[in-house]
């Protein structure tokens, strides 16, 4: 038991996530989910006030139904473990990617949970059809962060203010709060989450993890409660980086030896310049700028050559005005979309953003006691897609990221991939105030272009994790995963979270 962490820390949990890793499952896959469910039992404890809250939903039942068969299966034929590495192996899903059954899907509102969709979203009938065990739904920034400008990211109404496993008192990120919390506590090895501009990076970087958005378009954002589809996209969050590369492969519908498995086996990064972009946070604390540092230092003894690539690209240091246009009109259109495919009669749930608003004005004590809705109530009065001020817009946010950003500063080095420190250590939950305001995350510009973006832990700074992301043009995971494996195996970190109650003293 690792000092801070409560009682009841079932052995078996850990024991079944080496064993799987490694091909041979020695621990049994029931056994596994078996101690998976005791220990969010144990360590969730959202009614407290002071466990997790990662974990919005859970369905033991098709669980270990689903863990029988994989053992069934294993029995049979104990090559499978290799041959079908996702086979038995429980993988929690953001809530608002649609699941079929128990678990509903209700993006961490109320206005949501009375009726669940009956169809799984393609990335979840994926997870299903490589043998995983979907074993349930982890809590998140509700509607992935776009209801206030004032919220404290991994609260929802649904799930309560999700939690760093880190120190409890610290914000997990957002919006998939509950995806980087449950994988850094323990619950289950893979996790989806989702992103429009940090999702996926900023709860990865906060939590210690790995976790990778695609290329636009890569994996199917089908059945995904949405916010603009010109940015939204899938992508998978694990403890490493061949993990995530393992899913993201099951995700695009490759197999065992998919390209981005291969990609993920650490090799010489000899001849490959890696462009280091610096911001604020490369003069901050020096703890900070350590870690960063030594994340360099780890990329050269790989091989690589870190070239200066200047300042952290312009979007990020300047006018959001065209993001949010481009957000709400999106938004408005793509969320009235699905919530008119959602099942059950009319009053099931909210059809339009406006009723959406009248929903939460209705239920104020559960819905808006912490904090308001400005950005529902501004996306219900958005107009047409076709505006030419946000087709205007939108155009100018994917040249100035793409071309003009990332793909310049490529040029510009001769680099490969792009490198910088996503986030500083992971701030208080404040419910009062939300998030801090003014913190520059490195990730916008890939999101903003539709590239894809992975973070990797390079460090702890009083016990918290910090992270690096790493940029690549459009179509360049492979490079993302090569580097972030190497890196990986140089720093060989093994950040594991102590469950404090607060950071703790030095």
């Amino acid at each position: 038991m690792r000092q801070g962490e409560p009682a009841g820390h079932p052995d078996t949990a850990e024991a079944g996530y080496r064993s799987a890793l490694s091909g041979c499952p020695e621990v049994g896959r029931v056994e596994w989910v078996e101690a998976l469910l005791e220990r969010i039992g144990a360590l969730d404890r959202p009614e407290e006030g002071l466990g997790t809250a990662a974990v919005i939903s859970l369905d033991p039942e098709g669980a270990l139904f689903a863990a029988e068969r994989a053992d069934e299966s294993l029995r049979r034929d104990p090559s499978l473990a290799k041959r079908a590495p996702l086979l038995g192996v429980p993988v929690l899903v953001k809530d608002n990617i649609d699941t079929a059954g128990p678990l509903g899907t209700t993006a961490g509102s109320l206005a949501l949970a009375r009726a669940g969709p009956l169809v799984d979203a393609p990335v979840v009938a994926r997870l299903r059809e490589a043998g995983a065990v979907v074993l349930g739904k982890t809590n998140l920034s509700e509607w992935a962060n776009f209801r206030s400008e004032h919220s404290s990211s991994g609260w929802s109404g649904v799930g309560g203010q999700c939690r760093n496993p880190y120190a409890l008192d610290r914000s997990p990120g957002g919006s998939s709060s509950g995806s980087g919390a449950a994988l850094a506590a323990g619950y289950a090895p893979l996790a989806l989450g989702t992103e429009t501009d940090g999702s996926i990076l900023c709860p990865a970087a906060h939590c210690g993890l790995v976790g990778l958005k695609p290329t636009l378009g890569r994996v199917s954002s089908v059945g995904v409660v949405p916010i603009a589809a010109s940015f939204d996209c899938v992508g998978p969050m694990a403890r490493t980086v061949a993990e995530v590369a393992l899913l993201l492969d099951v995700l695009i519908g490759g197999g065992a030896d998919g390209p981005f498995a291969l990609a993920a086996r650490p090799r010489t990064l000899e001849g490959l310049r890696v462009g280091v972009l610096r911001h604020g946070l490369t003069d901050g604390p020096r703890s900070t700028t350590a870690c960063f540092e030594a994340a360099l230092g780890a990329l050269s003894s790989a091989g690589a050559e870190p070239v200066d690539a200047g300042q952290l690209l312009a979007n990020e240091r300047g006018d959001s005005t065209d993001e949010m246009l481009v957000l709400l009109h999106e938004f408005r259109h793509g969320v009235e979309t699905y919530l008119a495919g959602r099942p059950g009669p009319p009053d099931a749930c909210p059809r339009t953003v406006a009723e959406l608003v009248a929903f939460n004005e209705a239920h104020q004590r559960e819905e808006l006691a912490l904090f308001g809705q400005d950005i529902l109530e501004r996306a219900a009065a958005a107009g047409p897609l076709d505006d030419p001020m946000v087709v205007a817009a939108r155009e100018r946010l994917r040249w100035r990221t793409g071309p003009g950003g990332i793909d310049a500063a490529l040029e510009k080095t001769g680099a490969s991939v792009l490198a910088v420190l996503t986030l500083p250590p992971p701030w208080l939950i404040d419910q009062v105030n939300g998030d801090p305001s003014g913190v520059v995350g490195a990730y916008s510009s890939a999101a903003m272009a539709g590239y894809p973006s992975m973070n990797v832990p390079i460090g702890t700074v009083a016990g918290l994790p910090v992270g690096l992301t790493l940029l690549a043009p459009a179509g360049g995971e492979a490079v993302l995963l090569r580097v972030g494996a190497a890196l990986e195996h140089e720093l060989a970190l093994g950040l594991r979270p102590g469950f404090f109650p607060a950071v703790p003293p030095v």
